[in-house]
């Protein structure tokens, strides 16, 4: 679930502040090697039905009791039997919580093949030396980069000067664990142009709230106090690295209303190390340039001293953007000029000098490239450089040799690089890997970038990309020796929904797999936000297919695979579509025998438990477990929390007719009914999390255990040290992993995983 994804709007392709439960969540959990060929387990063997039945006694668990709450809706009454969960605090839910957690960790460490295969994940993520991520590059080859190394339980981030030279430690979080007793992490992290002061967020226990501290890089020591509030970063140095802006939550008062947390904010300004009282307002919303108070203000400061503002709703593709120069702004006279406005459509932005680049999916569902002059920019009278096509312009950044732009083709990106030069036409990079790259470092003042590249089959590595259109690996990611598995295949396949629509899914299995209904299947997905599963490389995804299993990624409509249209067909009204994608790529494998309903697993985190969860309210019968991870499975009552405005304009509003019956629908705590017989459910959820409340997996946990209490095993797996995922230590996702396959495993009935005692 999405609190402010910010998005790429300029020409140094600004990092996201933060991310949905998507890509770095999930390299968070499978950035390891794959597994070798041979199954560690040993052959494939299913037990028979008798054996398979969970038998276990629950009857020392706490019930919940019933404390109905109805509210009536443009004509409709919503019951909510379990209001009173969500109030975390109060004794009674604190103890059910806890009572039925420790009993879902218990069961889980009961499983046989558990902790063989909570092992073997970790030789398997040990086997390379470190893991490398969020690389910043600077002019003078410097370059930064958070690195987890193979006996490490978190990321730290190191300085390096040179592709050949030593790494330096910078800043390690794990003291602070050590110091404090709770895991911390690094949110994000800025080093300032001369290299000479990082700024880092740093937060506790998954709860992302981080405050954020400057590092002097020649002593290793910290500059002036932490900075506190600064949860997202949107952190832009002063090209002198005289000044710091960054984007800052307001103060709450005693009496705030919860939902006030995440409106409001600031971009602010402040001299590094300064302490708060150097600290000055830039741009605030609610109060300047018509800024909607529930929307969130960002800045970029080029190198050539422009800076340009960009304006987020925190969920959806687009934005607004106005430009001025760092004079002005420092003048207190910044006379701020309009780029872009929502009307527009742009989703992505890039300044080189007096030119100015955009994406926009205005009049062009798959987007298309407009270029013009800087001074009264205006997408509306700008040229077109590259136009709509099959393919789905996905990203631009802009370097000193030329603008670089990513597309989409089918489930695979190209990358294109396109001269700032009038009647320039964009030149293929070819890579080494076909499959999905991120784009980073790219400055106007200096060529090249830097590509995070990887596919289903190949372990993500980082290439410099140069001007003459060259790639080499930085080696900046040490290479492991299971990085490229020589046995594993994906299948992409069109599948059809319920209305005809043709829905992309890739399969992931060993080579020479039988197609006789017994395979063990798991199928993944997301589809929200436009967030789209493009491929990449999990060693847990192959620990799964040690096991004999399959693995099924789907992209339904929620997502963009296909462009903007594909995203608008899958969000509030048009949500079902979502689910019934997803149910027809489920039959899809049944139909074609890679599996069975007692074999079929599903598996979606965040806003994907709308997907998983209304898959099984639905067709209950299709699956033999599911797991909502830190699921957003209460979407009725998603708009009373800190995080459910930011979320309105993806899922809807409960105060209009149309979003409240968008968001009932999409509600799976609404949609269970009793006595029907559901598949086993696992609700693993970080209780710090500040994405989705954790009330929304303990109100579902209890209202399944309600539906049918001698129903099939429903596990509330709880982490009171984490949140939504992202900071989550090493150690935490490999057992939340290990957990989560294993109990899948038990359930489908693999021989090895049986419940012990």
């Amino acid at each position: 679930m999405a609190l402010a994804n910010m998005h790429a709007s300029t020409a140094s392709s600004m990092a996201t502040m933060t991310l949905p439960l998507s890509r770095r969540h999930m390299l968070s959990l499978t950035a390891a090697p794959a597994l070798s060929a041979l199954s560690v387990f040993g052959p494939l063997a299913l037990l028979p039905a008798a054996a398979r039945a969970a038998v276990l006694d629950t009857s020392k668990l706490p019930l919940a009791p019933v404390r109905n709450v109805a509210e009536t809706f443009f004509g409709t009454v919503v019951d909510d039997p379990y209001r009173d969960f969500e109030d975390t605090k109060a004794p009674a839910v604190a103890a059910w919580m806890k009572a039925h957690s420790d009993f879902a960790h218990a069961t889980l460490r009961r499983i046989a093949g558990r902790d063989a295969l909570r092992a073997k994940l970790e030789d398997y993520d040990s086997s390379a030396a470190a893991r490398v991520t969020a690389v910043q590059r600077l002019p003078g080859d410097l370059y930064f980069f958070e690195r987890r190394g193979a006996k490490d339980d978190q990321f730290k981030l190191y300085m390096r000067r040179g592709l050949n030279g030593a790494d330096k430690l910078l800043f390690d979080p794990e003291k602070l664990k050590k110091a404090t007793g709770k895991p911390h992490a690094i949110n994000y992290y800025s080093a300032s142009p001369d290299g000479k002061l990082v700024a880092v967020g740093v937060s506790a226990a998954g709860s992302e709230d981080a405050a954020m501290r400057f590092i002097d890089t020649a002593s290793g020591k910290q500059r002036g106090p932490e900075i506190p509030r600064v949860q997202f970063g949107g952190i832009a140095w002063a090209p002198d690295a005289s000044e710091i802006y960054f984007h800052r939550m307001q103060a709450l008062g005693k009496g705030s209303a919860p939902t006030d947390k995440y409106q409001r904010s600031s971009v602010v300004v402040m001299k590094p190390g300064a302490g708060e009282a150097g600290i000055r307002p830039v741009l605030t919303a609610g109060a300047d340039l018509g800024i909607p108070a529930t929307e969130f203000p960002i800045v970029e400061v080029l190198p050539d001293g422009r800076v340009v503002a960009s304006i987020v709703d925190g969920v959806s593709p687009d934005f607004a953007a106005w430009h001025t120069t760092l004079a002005a702004l420092r003048a207190g006279k910044p006379e701020w000029q309009k780029l872009c406005g929502r009307e527009d459509g742009v989703t992505g932005l890039a300044l080189q000098g007096e030119r100015v680049y955009a994406l926009t999916f205005k009049g062009a569902s798959r987007l298309k490239l407009l270029a013009g002059p800087l001074k009264g920019f205006s997408p509306a009278s700008a040229s077109v450089l590259v136009p709509e096509s099959q393919r789905v312009l996905t990203g631009i950044a802009s370097a000193r040799d030329g603008l670089y732009l990513e597309a989409r083709d089918g489930n695979i990106k190209r990358l294109f690089r396109l001269a700032h030069a009038d009647g320039a036409q964009p030149q293929e990079v070819a890579l080494p890997v076909l499959g999905s790259f991120s784009m980073s470092s790219a400055r106007p003042d200096q060529p090249g970038l830097l590509l995070d590249l990887q596919s289903w089959t190949r372990a993500r590595q980082i290439f410099a990309v140069g001007a003459d259109g060259s790639l080499r690996n930085t080696g900046l990611q040490p290479a492991g020796p299971f990085d490229a598995p020589g046995n594993v295949v994906a299948s992409e396949v069109m599948v059809k929904s319920h209305d005809g629509v043709m829905v992309p899914m890739s399969i992931i299995h060993r080579q020479g797999v039988k197609l006789d209904g017994n395979n063990p299947t798991l199928l993944y997905g997301y589809a929200s936000y436009g967030i789209t599963e493009e491929p990449f490389f999990s060693p847990s995804r192959l620990a799964w297919m040690d096991q004999g299993g399959v693995f099924a990624i789907a992209n339904p409509r929620g997502s963009s695979v296909f462009g903007r249209q594909w995203h608008e067909d899958g969000k509030q009204a048009t949500k079902p579509n979502t689910w019934r994608d997803f149910i027809a790529c489920a039959e899809y494998l049944i139909a074609e025998k890679w599996t069975q309903p007692a074999r079929l697993g599903i598996w979606g985190g965040s806003a994907g438990g709308i997907l998983v969860g209304r898959a099984m309210t639905e067709r209950p019968e299709l699956f033999a477990a599911v797991v909502p991870e830190v699921g957003s499975l209460d979407m009725v009552r998603m708009e009373t929390t800190p995080n459910g405005v930011p979320n309105i304009p993806e899922f809807g509003s409960r105060k209009t007719e149309a979003g409240f019956r968008a968001l009932l629908a999409m509600s799976t705590y609404h949609q269970i009914k009793d006595g029907v017989a559901y598949p086993a459910v696992l609700l693993p959820h970080g209780v710090n999390d500040p994405r989705v409340e954790v009330w929304n997996s303990t109100k579902t946990a209890a209202r399944l255990l309600a539906a049918n209490p001698k129903g099939k095993p429903v596990l509330l797996r709880l982490d009171y040290e984490s949140g939504h995922g992202q900071g989550s230590t090493k150690s935490q996702s490999l057992d939340a992993r290990a957990d989560t396959f294993a109990f899948l495993l038990w359930q489908m009935g693999v021989a090895g995983f049986e419940l012990k005692g």
